[in-house]
């Protein structure tokens, strides 16, 4: 390769040149197709998490106004405790009421 340039040598790496030149075009013009891909999708994960995060808020909000508080629910159980006192006093009497029923009453003549 001591001889001077030819025109066979210049066309080869042209050609050379153009091949590689076509490749990485080739390569990037994919990279560019896969990064609007993957940026379209993560709009729309975005999109759908936005969604879930007011379906979560409108079901959180659903649920504080019909399900019972903790402040509800021990007014709720001390009503039912008072209920079942009253019913174990009437239990407790009933006994009294019973030996009163069945106890001797002289009668007069």
């Amino acid at each position: 390769m001591s001889g001077s340039i030819t025109w066979e040598q210049i066309a080869f790496f042209m050609m050379l040149l153009a091949a590689i030149s076509g490749v990485w075009w080739r390569i990037e013009g994919k990279v560019d197709a896969a990064k609007a891909e993957a940026v379209k999708k993560a709009n729309e994960a975005a999109i759908e998490a936005a969604n879930v995060s007011a379906d979560l808020s409108a079901h959180r909000l659903h649920c504080s106004e019909t399900f019972a508080t903790k402040l509800g629910m021990q007014e709720q159980t001390a009503q039912l405790l008072r209920a079942i006192e009253s019913v174990g006093h009437r239990i407790e009497t009933l006994n009294e009421r019973l030996d009163r029923a069945f106890e001797y009453k002289p009668t007069l003549k």
